[in-house]
């Protein structure tokens, strides 16, 4: 059985247990269509324990060859996205992270193999935060830049969230000078793409290509092939943006072969070719 649809970053506690996707269906149907690897991301300083443990629970469901398969299969990082109360009380939280990462590899024999999801959201953090002014943009900030270094520490690949903050992303990777890890959910243009291409960044697509208007499909056409394939990567977001044409439901990460496929079409490639190309950047990125 070829390995199929690789889903690089997805929330399965947030999709399992709070969003009502049924765990034990999704794990069994990856690893029917024997998917490589699917990566859990973190979101707070925190996380790591209670989300190993939801996936695990659903795990110890399954018979025990499928157990064995879903343990090579699934993988963890741990990270602080940029709310914030995480960026008011950043320098503590970035040194619980830390801590967090040793206990869990310590606990659990498990290794954290990312840093993130990290980075600068202008876009929610400006237009939903009422006390979101330059001084905590600054803030924000400093923490991308306190868990750059902590992945260069650790040498881990990072796993960047950047939305409508490109410049300030790029500013504070180059002062950290930490060029390892994913641009994830990739929003930008053709122009920013070739900088964290020729910095060294993977750049990774979610099911919201597929939301592309007619009028803008060229140009989406034109950013999917300008990616090299060596440095292209395909996640779902999950539960968050499901795919053309499951837009507007509950994601989870089997639906990551919808945007294979539109990628694929986009790049005229097939869908199949395109995940051998994306597990082989995994392999590369993670050293597996």
């Amino acid at each position: 059985m070829k390995n199929m649809f690789s889903d690089t970053h997805f929330h399965y506690k947030m999709a399992t247990r709070e969003r009502g996707v049924n765990g034990k269906e999704v794990l069994e149907a990856l690893i029917a269509r024997g998917t490589f690897f699917a990566q859990d991301i973190g979101t707070h300083c925190d996380d790591v324990q209670a989300r190993y443990e939801a996936i695990e629970e659903d795990i110890a469901s399954l018979d025990k060859d499928a157990q064995e398969k879903a343990h090579k299969m699934i993988h963890y990082s741990a990270g602080i996205w940029p709310a914030e109360e995480a960026i008011k009380e950043r320098e503590t939280q970035v040194k619980r992270l830390e801590d967090e990462i040793n206990a869990f590899e310590k606990r659990t024999g498990q290794k954290v193999i990312s840093l993130g999801e990290c980075g600068l959201d202008h876009h929610w953090n400006s237009e939903h935060e009422a006390e979101f002014d330059s001084d905590m943009i600054a803030a924000e900030k400093e923490m991308f830049e306190m868990q750059l270094e902590l992945a260069k520490k650790l040498s881990l690949p990072v796993i960047v969230h950047s939305r409508d903050a490109a410049s300030d992303t790029i500013d504070c990777i180059k002062r950290v000078g930490y060029d390892k890890g994913i641009i994830h959910c990739y929003s930008y243009g053709i122009e920013e793409a070739r900088i964290f291409l020729d910095r060294g960044w993977y750049i990774s697509f979610s099911g919201s290509i597929t939301y592309t208007k007619k009028r803008n499909m060229e140009d989406m056409r034109a950013l999917l092939r300008f990616v090299p394939k060596e440095r292209l990567l395909l996640e779902t977001d999950a539960p968050y943006l499901a795919p053309v044409p499951l837009r507007g439901s509950v994601n989870n990460p089997v639906n990551v072969s919808h945007t294979y496929q539109f990628c694929a079409d986009m790049r005229l490639e097939k869908a199949e070719e395109l995940s051998e190309a994306v597990d082989a950047n995994i392999r590369a990125l993670y050293a597996l």
